[in-house]
């Protein structure tokens, strides 16, 4: 591995340790991350899943592990996996405190330690634009077994809004991000036979604009991915409102989906 990868994953490394210390399992929304009203992301991806009872999935990037501690209550066998040992030691309370077994490891999601054909799903939050692309997605398919899913959801990189955020968040973001641009989907289609995907975050992308200048809040202070999660219930009404004349807009104008704030895949093994 060269020094500047090397560098590059220390940095990741060391962020996200940082970030690990700072939570309190206690608030940590497990049910919420995967099928609150705010979670598009998730709730298209459980839809395409179907039922996971008995399924080995791996989670990478799993970060406080919401989605393996979910999965495991589903029934699944969880393996969650990070490049931060804090997050992991994180995952192991979260799910201690649900009452599920999550299975923990260390490992970078550009090189999986994990033998061919070893699940029925992999999944990735928010994890795609931290990696190598086209390198993950090869290990990805390598560890799936045949017919087996990869389900993720990842920013786009498109829209002016969210990248003047991002500007403005460089406090809770590690800088060596790059959120997916949309001539790079033809890459999950050179590695998989079947793809499909979904955008989300158009015209409720509003709930943001509401937060930074309406609510004052500062975008380094509170993570405005977290909030939306956080304070779901407050925002159903405007976002259930908001997500319509997404899903209208979007159906008429599909050129539109690459100004999404978010883009969530299916991807079926060869």
């Amino acid at each position: 591995m060269s020094t500047e990868k090397e560098e590059l994953l220390r940095r990741e490394e060391e962020f996200h340790d940082q970030w690990a210390d700072s939570i309190d399992i206690q608030e940590v929304k497990v049910d919420e991350f995967m099928t609150a009203c705010t979670a598009p992301e998730n709730r298209w991806i459980l839809s395409q899943m179907g039922n996971i009872k008995g399924l080995r999935i791996l989670e990478l990037g799993c970060g406080a592990g919401e989605a393996s501690v979910y999965f495991a209550k589903q029934g699944a066998h969880a393996v969650a996996t990070d490049l931060s040992g804090g997050m992991l030691r994180v995952v192991e309370k979260l799910a201690s405190l649900h009452g599920v077994q999550v299975e923990t490891k260390k490992s970078s999601a550009n090189e999986i330690d994990f033998p061919d054909n070893s699940f029925d799903i992999v999944y990735a939050a928010n994890l795609l634009h931290h990696v190598d692309i086209e390198k993950c997605l090869i290990e990805v398919n390598r560890v799936l077994k045949k017919g087996g899913k990869f389900m993720s959801w990842d920013p786009l990189a498109h829209n002016p809004a969210i990248n003047i955020y991002r500007k403005q968040a460089m406090d809770v973001r590690t800088e060596d991000e790059h959120p997916i641009r949309w001539k790079e989907i033809k890459l999950f289609k050179k590695h998989f036979k079947e793809v499909s995907y979904h955008c989300s975050w158009f015209f409720t992308l509003w709930i943001f604009i509401r937060f930074k200048f309406i609510e004052k809040i500062d975008p380094n202070k509170e993570r405005y991915w977290k909030k939306i999660i956080n304070e779901h219930q407050r925002l159903e009404k405007t976002y259930n409102r908001l997500e319509r004349f997404d899903r209208i807009f979007l159906g008429i104008f599909p050129f539109f989906k690459a100004w999404c704030w978010n883009i969530s895949f299916k991807c079926v093994k060869k």
